[in-house]
């Protein structure tokens, strides 16, 4: 009787699979090693509307940890998923370098499909150029209300850490100059320090070795009240470990999460609250208010992976039935506050600094920052000042 009753529901489950899968969806992310975030956001679409493989809607595809030396492989796996003829639209998070040439080939091969970057790497006018959507974190407006928040919580330095591949990006090279500029603006002190790029030769653990190392020193010389910042994902759970344990502050991540660096630098088990996000983050807070970081550690409360990954994808679901606009900001949002329950959104389109010309397919998004102890920062709110955005 129990193996029946099992059998029954097996086939109730793949029988509204095949009912909503009339179509397909693609979706690329990275591995567990270099972003867990996206990946899981992934692993949420496919609990919500089935993998392919099982007559469900989403077929999921992971790019090469050394994507950068492997770009035609990457390349070679956001084309493969054109030849499935229920293909209507293809997310990629993050939209590393080689996703625009992708995305010209899926384009010969069938110009059907929708084609969503999120987080994208290449410069916005690239990717702009082949992509039907493409979101980026509001590296502009977190420019600005990053240092703004810093300064509030008390901190009289920032330092940010890069290397050279991350400061050739646009995206990127631009917010550290809004950051310096603001710095300057606020009576702070910047400095930009160098780290080892984890995708060069020493790879992941030899820049995370280089952090733990370097961390001490730089508390004890730019001061506790000093606010760090990393621009790579692999750097933050050691800055995270340092800096718990030496002083100083962290406002948020590169690309915040309660799991971006915080449960392997607080050593905490997170396996009986996945993918249930206020848990995690209550967990997370309480360990670090425990070290004694309270009002010193920040994040969003949901995952910026995650809710990128998961929301595109719900966005372009919601696109092909017609349910929604591909480049409304109203409608991306509304698919972000699908994964993001209570937490508050802010964004814009792109404005290229250069023309001056404003993208109706590039837009950039923000989620509210959260102090651990403290709470929200209500930055969603703050009006960023017109000299930064442009």
């Amino acid at each position: 009787m129990k193996k029946s009753f099992v059998i029954l529901m097996a086939l109730i489950a793949m029988a509204s699979f095949a009912t909503a899968a009339d179509f397909h969806i693609g979706v690329v992310t990275g591995t567990v090693s270099q972003s867990e975030d996206d990946l899981r956001g992934a692993e949420k679409l496919i609990e919500k509307y089935g993998a392919v493989a099982e007559g469900g809607m989403i077929q999921h595809v992971t790019y090469p940890d050394n994507f950068m030396q492997e770009m035609e492989t990457t390349i070679t796996q956001i084309v493969s998923l054109a030849d499935d003829p229920l293909m209507k639209a293809i997310v990629v998070n993050q939209a590393i370098p080689g996703t625009t040439e992708a995305f010209r080939r899926v384009r010969e091969k069938n110009p059907d499909i929708l084609l969503i970057a999120g987080e994208a790497h290449e410069d916005p006018l690239v990717i702009e150029s082949a992509a039907d959507l493409a979101t980026n974190n509001d590296f502009i407006s977190r420019g600005y209300l990053i240092i703004h928040t810093a300064k509030e919580l008390g901190c009289d330095t920032f330092v940010h850490i890069s290397f050279p591949r991350h400061m050739s990006y646009e995206t990127l090279s631009t917010r550290r100059n809004i950051f310096e500029q603001v710095c300057n603006d606020m009576g702070m002190k910047f400095i930009f320090e160098t780290a080892p790029d984890p995708v060069s030769d020493v790879g992941v653990a030899g820049a995370q070795q280089y952090i733990l190392e370097k961390v001490p020193a730089w508390v004890e010389k730019y001061g506790k009240n000093a606010a760090f910042f990393c621009t790579n994902d692999a750097h933050t759970e050691p800055l995270l470990k340092q800096l718990l344990e030496y002083g100083g502050y962290f406002i948020e991540a590169d690309l915040p999460s309660p799991l971006m660096g915080y449960p392997g630098a607080l050593g905490v088990d997170l396996s009986a609250a996945q993918g249930d996000f206020p848990k995690i983050l209550k967990t997370v807070e309480d360990a670090v208010v425990a070290k004694g970081g309270a009002g010193r550690f920040g994040t969003w409360a949901y995952s910026y992976g995650f809710t990128v990954t998961a929301g595109l994808g719900e966005h372009a679901i919601r696109v092909v039935k017609g349910e929604a606009d591909l480049t409304s900001i109203e409608d991306v949002m509304a698919a972000f506050g699908e994964y993001t329950p209570g937490a508050a959104w802010n964004g814009a389109y792109y404005t290229d600094r250069n023309t001056g010309v404003t993208a109706d397919n590039h837009i950039l998004t923000y989620q509210d920052t959260y102090i651990m102890g403290k709470g929200y920062m209500h930055v969603t709110d703050i009006e960023v000042p017109e000299k930064y955005l442009k």
